[in-house]
């Protein structure tokens, strides 16, 4: 449960960061064919609740909220913005090596938590439907997120891959991922 919690945090850490960070351009702009997107949510209404609270009522990014709270996050992913997660559910924390997000949640690790949950936030709105025109995308820690699409299937990083597009939230938008991006 602590390990759950603590991977939260560290994402969620890193969103907010990587919101901070992120000017409000909407786009990246190095853009490729258009593929079909993985499975999609259904278009929502404008929400009134924020990334974070979003995530939260979602109940299965327990992992990646603690770590946001842990990077000092929070509030910036409850600012404004607009932003993109893509949010790795408690499962992809549980994939990480044994102790390693014990090891982030220390509070001497928060500089290097805050970096990887901002490799997980784009700023601006970016939809499924543009995630998939793209083949990279600056994060808000700096670092480009490379982006495939094969079929109905989109990878970030190779390996990633994203399970549910389009959670809309007040401030942006989630994308689900089935593991933790770690920054090269």
């Amino acid at each position: 449960m602590l390990k759950k919690s603590l991977s939260s945090a560290v994402i969620v850490a890193g969103l907010v960061l990587s919101a901070a960070a992120c000017s409000s351009s909407t786009k990246s702009t190095a853009a490729t064919t258009a593929a079909p997107a993985a499975t999609t949510a259904a278009p929502a209404a404008a929400k009134t609740v924020d990334i974070v609270d979003t995530a939260v009522a979602a109940g299965s990014f327990k992992t990646l909220a603690a770590a946001l709270t842990a990077a000092g996050l929070v509030e910036t992913l409850k600012g404004p913005g607009p932003f993109t997660v893509f949010a790795p559910t408690d499962e992809a924390f549980a994939k990480l090596p044994k102790g390693t997000l014990e090891d982030l949640l220390k509070p001497e690790n928060k500089a290097k938590l805050a970096a990887i949950l901002t490799y997980h936030v784009v700023a601006g709105k970016v939809s499924g439907a543009d995630v998939v025109k793209l083949k990279s995308a600056k994060t808000v820690n700096g670092k480009d997120v490379t982006i495939a699409v094969t079929g109905a299937d989109v990878t970030l990083n190779g390996t990633t891959k994203v399970t549910k597009t389009d959670i809309a939230a007040s401030n942006g938008i989630i994308h689900v991922i089935d593991s933790v991006l770690i920054p090269a």
